[in-house]
């Protein structure tokens, strides 16, 4: 009977191991190729960025270790406690943080650097989880609905007033956790409006955008007219529509940066002198054309490893980081990059359908913050690297390299894994 129950607590879902390595071990080939700056003597060359990664990867197995050495009721028993102290290490950045390409994002130790917003995203997951499971919470109800925003909106404030956009848009990824938990579907229409809203706003200016939503309003009150459709409630949205509108266009044109309003402009094409578009081109979207370029060099199969001229060329900078996918494009081709997005697809899937068989709702929910996260990191930086959405600093889970976003993702990913093994003693 003990040793029945001994092999049930280390019954780990070995699919998504095997995914995990997976993508560990092919992002840490890449980080060779978009790293090298000559003959390799050593793959431990701790000057290197191959080799620095490759000591964070051995450290990570040990983390591995330690996360499934911890009872499974750790988690959910102290994810208050964790949520806490990831927030005061995001307000000890304020204090006794390291300045980094303009984002007080981190922590210096001699030459080592911790970026405690990477750490923050599994240490709110938990926190979501935590609250989300208690049997007082109803998300139906406008005030647990406020609480469990506020739980995803003080770290991301914290992070944004560090300049980290990037990493405070990843906690827009949690809106899923919240749909499958029951919230109202009228949220998901009211985000797809304001996401609208925004664009439109930015795009063709308040007036057309408030005489576009004027319009709808309208033809929705002629279609509906027979339902008794309360005319004041169609007054308000028009209201709260004009108001959203002027809001955008205000934070667009007062409170953004000059860097971040000229790659909004770039992707929405609203410059339209041919000589200063091409002026922004090579400086901002730089680092895009050349990975754009990389990309389409690769052709089908890629040129192979450590032969990509663009990346051993050092044509994208910073290609080891937030442009490695430019990397796998250009070494291997399409096959390759389609073999990246297969793997993580299948990752995030299984995740999700492993969060679907949890027995507690606090496993479930974690398992979809999980994925959402992954998600969120995953359709992001693809996008940026192809030039479809606007340059942000967002990496590549498990590819990009850095010792603060690997350790951060194996957490979160290895904490469920444990949760998942620990599912049967929960029935």
């Amino acid at each position: 009977m003990v040793q029945a129950d001994h092999k049930r607590h280390f019954k780990f879902d070995w699919i998504t191991i095997l995914l995990f390595l997976i993508l560990l071990f092919f992002g840490w080939i890449n980080i060779i190729s978009a790293s090298t700056t000559g003959e390799i003597t050593s793959y431990l060359d701790l000057n290197q960025p191959y080799g620095k990664q490759l000591l964070y990867i051995f450290l990570t197995f040990g983390l591995i270790a330690v996360i499934l050495a911890i009872e499974a009721k750790f988690y959910e028993r102290f994810a208050s406690i964790i949520y806490l102290v990831s927030l005061l290490s995001l307000v000890g950045l304020f204090i006794f943080g390291k300045e980094v390409n303009g984002a007080l994002s981190w922590y210096g130790i001699g030459s080592i650097t911790i970026q405690p917003a990477e750490f923050a995203k599994f240490a709110t997951a938990l926190a979501i989880a935590k609250y989300i499971s208690d049997l007082e919470t109803d998300l139906k109800t406008i005030k647990d609905q406020i609480k469990s925003v506020l739980i995803i909106t003080i770290p991301a404030l914290l992070i944004l007033l560090q300049n980290d956009t990037g990493s405070m848009l990843v906690y827009a990824s949690f809106f899923f956790v919240f749909y499958r938990e029951g919230i109202q579907q009228v949220y998901l229409i009211i985000g797809i409006v304001l996401i609208l809203i925004a664009v439109l706003s930015i795009k063709f200016g308040v007036l057309i955008t408030v005489g576009t939503f004027a319009a709808i309003i309208l033809a929705i009150y002629f279609l509906l007219r027979k339902k008794k459709i309360q005319i004041i409630q169609l007054i308000s949205v028009f209201l709260l529509i004009s108001v959203m509108s002027v809001a955008v266009k205000y934070v667009y044109q007062t409170v953004l940066k000059p860097h971040q309003k000229d790659r909004i402009e770039l992707w929405l094409r609203l410059e339209k002198d041919p000589e200063k578009l091409r002026e922004m081109r090579q400086t901002i979207l730089y680092n895009l054309n050349e990975s754009e370029k990389a990309i389409s060099s690769g052709g089908i199969k890629g040129k192979g490893f450590m032969e990509g001229t663009r990346t051993t060329g050092k044509f994208v900078p910073e290609q080891h980081t937030d442009y490695i996918f430019s990397t796998v494009g250009e070494e291997w081709g399409f096959l390759g990059s389609a073999f990246v997005v297969i793997v993580f697809v299948l990752l995030i899937v299984r995740i999700l359908f492993l969060a679907e068989s949890q027995k507690t709702q606090f496993s479930r929910v974690y398992g979809y913050g999980v994925a959402s996260i992954l998600f969120f990191h995953f359709t992001i930086n693809i996008g940026m690297v192809m030039g479809l959405i606007p340059t942000i600093g967002i990496p590549l889970p498990l590819f990009s390299y850095g010792g603060s976003g690997l350790w951060a993702f194996t957490i979160m990913i290895f904490i469920f894994i444990k949760l998942d093994a620990n599912k049967v003693n929960e029935w």
